[in-house]
């Protein structure tokens, strides 16, 4: 599987010097440990009005504004932490086994859907997750083909049409909650009085709905890649499936698909890195794809390896305060998307020479644009 540079070559040092995308200077981290440290150290600020990251970003506002409403990625406490408050429960991971039987039965519905031979992409890896996050949200399945074609735009990161992509993503989520989904979290949350606004409920409901299913799809297609590719694995797993927990996490290290979309933060005040002073008002993008292969931390790096013993370290989630919100629900569609589809279809493989695989380009979100499969 050939990745893109982006962020994949690791540099001579831990930290280097970079420029955001209007020439403000700034810093690229690789080191494992300093990533960590960045993504926890609260004089790093994950503020939107004082990022300058080195890819010009796709907002709801413009870039010197403060995050929109509802939009706490791009917030600091409290505020991040006010509106995580409302959203924590839902995404236990508690919570979640008890969603794992009906996570069980959409793959199984799909997987007999699926005709010989088939786009593992389009007939699996993104409906999935699609309808997963659209039953947890209240958002009508139906509408599915359309907000996947959007967050399509948005993830492609063309600034100008994955902006007025999120315009139009916006709207339909804010008449969603105008006309008042019948359940999930938008409809607990507009009943259980937690005073949030219809803009903040949009808000937080587009960044769930498009954080819910591009990136564990492409998870998911890619993980499904990198097995058949290494057909010992593949056989590791299925000889012993108490393996799965550690393989997701592994393959969470191995691809590290998050590129363009890698996290930064601003340093509040002067900041020493690895030897390195950070200037106050200086941003720093972490590279989770070098860090996730960082020999310090993760022996032989470059090797695929099921039951590797500090697989659990990957930051494919981020760390600290920002941690995915929906990690536990992404780890559990993968392991369940995998166990049902070597299961069922045991004899699966590429249907192209895996040169032929067509990858996306450089993206916020790395991953497969159609993965050919056959089991005949």
């Amino acid at each position: 599987m050939d990745f893109p540079q982006t962020f994949t070559s690791r540099p001579e040092l831990p930290i280097t010097r970079v420029a955001s995308y209007d020439g403000h200077p700034g810093w690229l981290v690789t080191r494992h440990a300093t990533a960590r440290q960045v993504l926890t150290d609260p004089r790093f600020s994950a503020r939107q009005e004082l990022r300058r990251p080195i890819f010009k970003p796709v907002r709801l506002n413009g870039p010197r504004e403060p995050a929109a409403p509802g939009w706490f990625s791009a917030m600091d406490a409290p505020e991040h932490t006010r509106y995580r408050r409302h959203l924590h429960t839902w995404f236990t991971a508690r919570n979640l086994r008890k969603l794992e039987p009906r996570v069980t039965e959409i793959a199984r519905e799909l997987l007999d859907a699926m005709d010989d031979p088939a786009d593992l992409v389009r007939d699996y890896a993104l409906p999935l997750p699609s309808r997963v996050i659209c039953e947890i949200l209240g958002v009508p399945y139906a509408d599915h083909e359309y907000f996947e074609a959007e967050t399509a735009i948005v993830a492609a990161y063309e600034p100008e049409t994955a902006s007025a992509a999120m315009i139009r993503l916006t709207a339909y989520i804010r008449e969603l909650v105008e006309r008042g989904p019948k359940d999930g979290v938008l409809a607990e949350l507009i009943e259980n009085g937690s005073g949030l606004t219809h803009e903040e409920l949009a808000n937080i409901g587009l960044g769930l709905l498009t954080a819910g299913h591009e990136t564990t799809a492409h998870m998911i297609s890619l993980g499904v890649l990198a097995l058949l590719e290494h057909p010992d694995q593949l056989a590791r797993l299925a000889a012993d499936p108490e393996l799965m927990g550690t393989a997701v996490e592994e393959l969470l290290r191995y691809l590290s698909i998050l590129h363009l979309g890698a996290p930064n933060r601003v340093a509040l005040e002067d900041v020493e890195l690895d030897g390195v002073l950070v200037r106050a008002g200086e941003t720093v993008t972490v590279s989770l794809p070098v860090a996730n292969r960082d020999p310090e931390v993760f022996p032989d790096p470059e090797r695929l390896d099921l039951a590797r013993p500090e697989a659990r370290e990957n930051l494919g989630f981020g760390h600290g305060a920002h941690l995915c919100l929906g990690h536990n629900l992404a780890r559990m569609e993968m392991a369940v998307a995998y166990r049902e589809l070597f299961a069922r279809r045991p004899a699966l493989r590429l249907a192209v020479p895996s040169d032929q695989v067509v990858l996306r380009p450089d993206a916020v979100v790395f991953g497969a644009i159609s993965l050919p499969v056959t089991w005949g």
